[in-house]
This record gives C-alpha cells, sequence and structure tokens, in this order.
C-alpha cells in the first residue's frame, strides 16, 4: 500500500487549489447610448446694453426769451408737442412789416406793368423813343425783383415766428431742463435747451471678440456651421432680473472693423419697446439665435471622463467590450457636450456605471431609456 500515501497528497493538493481558485464575475452591466449625428441650432451669448436709436437735442434758432417751459423734465413727450414758447410779440411784428413791405412792392410792380405796357402800345405809333420803353421795361423788372425779395422777407419772418414755438421733432424721453423760464437764448453753443431720447425702438449693442469671429467663420468655412440666409439673426434679451423681454429683435448693423482698443467688433440689434420696459443705458444679456451646425455629435455630460492626456469616454464595441476613446469636446448643448473629435456616429458609448469599467473588459450593454426618445435629425 505504499502508493496510497502520494496518492492522498495529490488529491489533498488539487482540492486546495480548487478551494483558492477565484470565482468568475460576470460582466458589469453599463447603460449605453446609441450616438446618431443631427442638426442642432447653435446660440451665441453676449453682454449687451441699451441705448436710444435716436437723440436728439433740442436748440433755440433764434434769439429770444423763454416765456414758458410746457414739459415736465424726465417724462414721455410726443412727436409735434410744444416744448418751450418764446416772446413772439417782436416776431409777430417784424412779420406784420415784412407783410405790409411786400403789399407796397406788389403796388409798385402792377405801376411798372401798366407803364410797360402803355409804352409799347406807344412804340408802335411811334409817339414815344425807344430809350423810354427801354427805361420802363427795367423797372419793371426791377419791382418784379423787389417783389421776389419782400415775398422771401415775409417767409423769414414766418419761419422766425414759427420758430418762437419750439416742438419736438419725435416722440421719447425729455432730459433736464438747461434753461428757465425768462432766460434770454441764443443759437450756438448756448443754444442748447434739453434733449429727447427716442426709445421705441430701441438699440442694443454688444461686441464679440476676434478670436470667437475667426472660430466661427473658420467652423463655417468647413461646413461644421451653417448661418441664416441674409444674415437673419433673432436676437433675444435676458434683463438684469432674469427676466426674457417679450419680442425677439433683429440685427440691424455689424461693424465690418476690429477696434484698435479693444479688438472686437461691434453689432446692433432693435428690438420694439412700446411698453417703455427698456430704457437707455441698461446692461442685458443677449442671445443671438439662427446658426445650425449639420451633423452634430453629442454626449452626455456625464459619459466625460478627464485624464491626464485629456478628456476621454468608453464606448462599446462590436464584442461587447469596453474601449477607452480620447475625445476633443467643443461647446456645451442644453445637458449634453458636443464632440469635436475623436467619436462617430453609430457607436454605442458607455453613460453609466463607467465606475465599473476597465479598458478591454467585457459589459453587458443596456440601451438608454432616453435613446428611444431621442429626436431624430
Amino acid at each position: 500500500m505504499l502508493w496510497t500515501l502520494p496518492c492522498l497528497l495529490v488529491l489533498l493538493l488539487a482540492a486546495c487549489q480548487e478551494q483558492h481558485t477565484p470565482p468568475a464575475f460576470p460582466p458589469p452591466e453599463v447603460t449605453v447610448q446609441h450616438i446618431e449625428a443631427k442638426t442642432i441650432p447653435i446660440e451665441w451669448d453676449f453682454v449687451g446694453q441699451t441705448e436710444s436709436s435716436r437723440l436728439v437735442e433740442i436748440r433755440t434758432r433764434i434769439e429770444g426769451v423763454i416765456d414758458k417751459r410746457l414739459f415736465e423734465e424726465g417724462t414721455l413727450v410726443r412727436k409735434g408737442q410744444v416744448l418751450y414758447q418764446l416772446d413772439d410779440r417782436s416776431f409777430a411784428a417784424a412779420l406784420q412789416g415784412e407783410k405790409g413791405n411786400l403789399a407796397q412792392q406788389v403796388a409798385k410792380q402792377k405801376n411798372a406793368k401798366r407803364d410797360e405796357e402803355r409804352l409799347n402800345y406807344l412804340i408802335s405809333e411811334k409817339a414815344v423813343s425807344q430809350k423810354d420803353l427801354d427805361d420802363a421795361v427795367s423797372a419793371l423788372t426791377e419791382a418784379d425783383a423787389a417783389v421776389q425779395t419782400a415775398k422771401a422777407n415775409v417767409t423769414t419772418a414766418e419761419l422766425n415766428l414759427s420758430y418762437a414755438t419750439i416742438t419736438s421733432p419725435l416722440t421719447g424721453l425729455t432730459g433736464q431742463s438747461k434753461k428757465a423760464d425768462g432766460s434770454f437764448i441764443s443759437p450756438g453753443q448756448d443754444g442748447l435747451l434739453t434733449t429727447v431720447t427716442q426709445t421705441d425702438p430701441m438699440w442694443v449693442k454688444f461686441s464679440a471678440s476676434e478670436t470667437r469671429l475667426l472660430k466661427v467663420s473658420e467652423a463655417v468655412m468647413k461646413n461644421q456651421l451653417l448661418m441664416p440666409e441674409n444674415s437673419s439673426f433673432v436676437v433675444q434679451l435676458h434683463l438684469a432680473d432674469g427676466s426674457t423681454y417679450p419680442v425677439d429683435g433683429t440685427l440691424n448693423f455689424s461693424d465690418k472693423q476690429y477696434s484698435t482698443d479693444t479688438g472686437t467688433r461691434e453689432f446692433r440689434a432693435t428690438f420694439t419697446n412700446p411698453e417703455m420696459r427698456l430704457v437707455p443705458g441698461q446692461f442685458v444679456r443677449v442671445k443671438l439665435k439662427g446658426a445650425k451646425r449639420p451633423n452634430a455629435i453629442l454626449v452626455p455630460q456625464r459619459s466625460v471622463l478627464q485624464g491626464q492626456q485629456g478628456k476621454y469616454l468608453y464606448v462599446v464595441g462590436p464584442d461587447d467590450k469596453a474601449e477607452i476613446r480620447p475625445v476633443e469636446m467643443g461647446d456645451w448643448y442644453n445637458d449634453e457636450w458636443i464632440v469635436e473629435s475623436g467619436l462617430q456616429s453609430g457607436e454605442r458609448v458607455i453613460v453609466d456605471g463607467v465606475s465599473h469599467v476597465a479598458p478591454n473588459m467585457p459589459v453587458k450593454p443596456q440601451q438608454a431609456a432616453a435613446d428611444s426618445s431621442r429626436s431624430q435629425p
């Protein structure tokens, strides 16, 4: 029975090896999302400031004394509303004088006309000389010129009288009055009375950096970005309290040159403002809409990891093994991230369960519930 001891040792060794063999674990379950390229809208945010679409300085055109100011400072005035009334008595008197002078010149013109007609008849009868007729024609010409001058003086006097009533050329907010009642005013540097600021429509100015615009141009050239036809962007406005202005605006100006001071290009949008919710000088957030990105690759933010070499994610290959994939990320789009490179349409990305995954590890992929409701391009 010498063989019994070696056989027992062999059996004992086999039993020990079976006890220390690690159990085989099933592949971990992971949630994957099927990636499909689609066209998405692109929006850009800027910081802007409101300004009046038109600001007019109210100045006097004549010398005179302010009889009365007829508006409340800082209030809304309508186009044609009287702002200042000057003492117009001297201008009314001057107009009457010019009208009287015109009547005199018209009377002289008629008399000269009668003389010229009478001498024309007499010259045919050879009762007067040619010189007498020539003198009559010259007198009539001078009378005609005098009438024209008198008419021009009447028009000037009428204008001066009308300038004594100073009205608003537009509907807008008035500024502070620079002159008080009883002040003597005259045209020139000292002739500013107040300002009127138009508030409807309202303009919003914002700027974009050279770096940002160059990236946009490069994307357009590579067909990665589609701009709206005729640059017909939709402009949305967000106020300081976070509320959204109820009416969208449109771009009405784009500077073609960069500022030498800031390295930016200026843009301007116009908004209707009938309720005067916008006033000049407000800081607002501008959202520019209308561009599109075709064939965009999007992944959930939680699927992207950060490593020493940069960002990466895990994809599930055809053999259901996890593959590490370095990626280059672009901008945010809602709760997803745009992938610039490293991922193709049709691949499966692990979005949940990444902490249990290692490169080349078999996994059990489960389709994300959101996949079934994802909109198609």
